[in-house]
């Protein structure tokens, strides 16, 4: 039926199919949006989670851009101070800048450098990554499956039954989560040169991993690691005395306690429900712009300063789309559904 529609209105003079944004594209060029709402509503298509559209939502609804106004304004009001100093400079009684003006860039820079500090809109596409590691037969695999509700690893009382990794991405509560399920880690020698890579390739993802939940002895995981004592349903299980959480995931016992532990640490990772979140080439750009007004505090000419004020200008006319390039737009609006 599609198709047909389609046919038809094909067959009509002057008409077409829209190009993947072009809708988007077209509010872009008329000044009916700028570039960062544009890259809000981008993402909102692309949300999968509760979290991930409350962010994008901000962005499309102009919270950044507002925010970057704001700064723009700021370093206007500067870069006047200045050029009344250019001005007059000539003169015997010409002004200095006032003492206050220093203070007021450091201002800024500080702003600039708390919203940097967020976490960045990236981590809600990627989620909140948590590797479960531990020995050979701690139970990460059945925990693996209970977190993900899913049957992804395979789960054998024989141990190195996980060679390899395994990653499941998630909700939780409207937070995004990648699971990741590990070979057991064991340095006894016993292991064969199949099990050795998984190891190996286990050990790598400790590094990655926003929160590592650790099934194995007391004390034996990284730094920050939260100590899970799994297995509570078995006979001969041994509690751990400082454990995070003790669970079993065969039974469910516990298991709500845990993910709701999750969902919290995650939620103070990720950016804030309805808060608007920087993008890579957004975080560029602003960083572009502290770093201009961080170069102006160190200079007492009028001339130098202004040109690092002009600097910061510039930074966020790239940042909402006043100063961009065919190429970068073509790569934004690619990512849209046809005509959206």
């Amino acid at each position: 039926m599609v198709a047909a529609v389609e046919r038809a209105l094909a067959a009509i003079p002057g008409l077409r199919r829209a190009e993947a944004g072009e809708f988007t594209r077209r509010a872009f060029a008329n000044g009916r949006i700028d570039l960062a709402e544009a890259e809000g509503l981008g993402d909102l298509l692309a949300a999968e989670t509760e979290l991930a559209r409350a962010a994008a939502l901000a962005n499309a609804g102009g919270a950044l851009s507002r925010q970057v106004e704001g700064w723009r304004e700021r370093v206007l009001g500067l870069s006047a101070e200045v050029e009344g100093v250019l001005d007059f400079s000539d003169e015997e009684d010409s002004a200095d800048l006032p003492e206050c003006f220093t203070w007021n860039i450091a201002a800024l820079a500080q702003d600039l450098r708390q919203w940097l500090a967020r976490p960045r809109s990236e981590r809600l596409g990627e989620g909140f990554r948590v590797v479960l590691a531990g020995p050979p037969n701690a139970g990460k695999s059945t925990l693996f499956n209970a977190l993900t509700e899913s049957e992804a690893a395979i789960t054998s009382p024989i141990a190195g039954t996980t060679r390899d990794v395994i990653e499941r991405s998630v909700a939780i509560g409207g937070v995004p989560f990648t699971f990741v399920d590990t070979a057991g880690l064991r340095d006894d020698g016993l292991a064969d040169e199949i099990e050795s890579i998984g190891i190996d390739r286990a050990k790598s993802q400790l590094a990655r991993a926003d929160l590592v939940l650790w099934l194995g002895p007391e004390g034996g995981g990284p730094p920050g690691a939260w100590e899970i004592a799994a297995q509570a349903d078995r006979d001969g299980f041994v509690p751990k005395r400082s454990a995070s959480f003790t669970l079993s995931a065969t039974s469910g016992e516990g298991l709500g306690a845990l993910k709701s532990g999750l969902v919290k640490a995650a939620r103070d990772a990720l950016p804030k429900p309805g808060e608007a979140a920087l993008n890579a080439r957004q975080h560029a750009r602003l960083s572009e712009a502290a770093e201009a007004l961080e170069g102006a505090q160190g200079l007492s000419d009028p001339l130098l300063i202004a040109e690092e004020l002009r600097r910061a200008r510039l930074a966020f006319d790239r940042l909402i789309g006043r100063a961009t390039t065919e190429d970068m737009l073509d790569t934004l609006f690619g990512r849209f559904c046809i005509g959206k």
